[in-house]
């Protein structure tokens, strides 16, 4: 089945053209600056290329993405009716829409009452799918959320130690995300380790937005990211765990109501806050003889280490840790550094096995004799929604 995975930004769209059987990736899109001056589209097949193209709205965005890939010299496709099913790429919506969904019309209006679960990603997710429902009537259209992965929370690891009122009224809880991600990784150790039944195992997604999750008999047990995307470790411009009255304090000094302060927390703090502008690890990396620099990639393997060590005591030990994402795939520096002295934990760290690392691969990065393992692991989230999309839409 041909299926094509959308993640839809205020900004941008990303579109990926799969057949299922197979797993094969035909085409990738990325349109960039929609509703910008300078708007384009990355397109990708056996080549690579750029296609300029004013792209007011998103509507004219999937209509590029749509005409390229039928397109008769680059495209990969005859028609649009080639295509069975789209699946969208959702953050949260809340406990009642906790597993991959198809999305019917009545479900769409329904889901949009709950788009203050994640207001800068649910309103564009949203739009996304009303613009495919419009340009592709036939097409079925499926909702997989980044927070499903988590639902099998126990009440002690998702509840927050607020008037119970909170929760039962509002559902303020702890859903966590990249749930996608850290579920591909449970399939993956699965392949590769054999049946989860009785193994632990500590997902690192580490890119710009990052999150920790425990995973016990191949189920989530517990999360770093919180009622939103801010909470857990360091990340690029968001803060991470903070003590909640920074927030009123923030308000005082800069003058401004709680949108303002929840900006400054989302995107000016993290790693960009401490650096003073730079949130990439590879400027980060270049530039660590500076001492603010030091202190925020300290910082963050502090944090990546905090949770590492909170999940091994929640699980009773650990069997293997895997990173992944951009930053966990890619930058052996802190993967190194996260891994040192670890060996109370039972890492027995293969610096050199790190540091040669093939990017792209399955890769260890323990010693042979180590009884915990170390692995990198790339993601793989559209494999996963594809895949709940062919199910789904069959």
């Amino acid at each position: 089945m041909k299926v094509l995975v959308v993640n839809s930004g205020s900004s941008s769209l990303k579109a990926q053209l799969m057949e299922t059987s197979g797993n094969k990736v035909l085409a990738k899109a990325y349109c960039q600056r929609i509703g910008l001056s300078g708007s384009f589209m990355d397109y990708k097949t056996s080549t690579k290329q750029v296609i300029t193209k004013p792209l007011p709205t998103h509507k004219e965005a999937f209509q590029l993405v749509f005409s390229t890939f039928t397109d008769p010299k680059i495209g990969v496709i005859k028609s649009l009716d080639e295509i069975k099913a789209i699946g969208h790429r959702v953050v949260n919506f809340g406990e009642k829409y906790n597993q991959s969904t198809l999305i019917t019309k009545s479900v769409l209006k329904d889901m949009q009452k709950y788009v203050g679960f994640a207001p800068l990603h649910n309103p564009p997710a949203l739009l996304g799918v009303q613009v495919c429902m419009e340009l592709m009537p036939k097409c079925k259209n499926v909702a997989v959320f980044d927070t499903s992965f988590h639902a099998t929370m126990p009440e002690k690891a998702y509840m927050y130690a607020l008037p119970y009122e909170f929760y039962e009224k509002n559902k303020i809880r702890r859903y966590g995300a990249h749930g996608t991600s850290h579920r591909y990784i449970a399939y993956m150790c699965n392949k590769l380790f054999g049946n989860l039944k009785g193994k632990k195992i500590i997902s690192c997604h580490i890119g710009s937005g990052s999150s920790i999750c425990a995973i016990k008999d191949g189920k989530c047990v517990d999360t770093s990211m919180g009622y939103t995307p801010l909470a857990g470790i360091i990340m690029g411009t968001r803060s991470g765990d903070i003590d909640p009255s920074i927030v009123g304090e923030i308000m005082k000094i800069k003058k401004t109501d709680i949108d303002g302060a929840l900006n400054i927390l989302n995107k000016q703090s993290g790693l960009t806050g401490i650096t003073g502008g730079l949130s990439d690890l590879r400027d980060i990396d270049d530039n660590l003889d500076k001492p603010r620099v030091k202190l925020a990639f300290d910082m963050l393997v502090y944090s990546i280490k905090k949770y590492i060590g909170a999940y091994a005591a929640a699980m009773n030990g650990v069997d293997y840790v895997i990173f992944t994402a951009g930053v966990g795939e890619n930058d052996y520096l802190v993967r190194e550094a996260v891994c040192s002295d670890m060996e109370y934990l039972g890492i027995k760290f293969d610096k050199t096995r790190n540091k040669n690392f093939k990017r792209g691969e399955v890769c260890e990065l323990t010693k042979k004799d180590s009884p915990t393992k170390v692995f990198i692991i790339p993601t793989d989230e559209e494999f996963m929604i594809a895949m709940d999309t062919a199910k789904l839409a069959k």
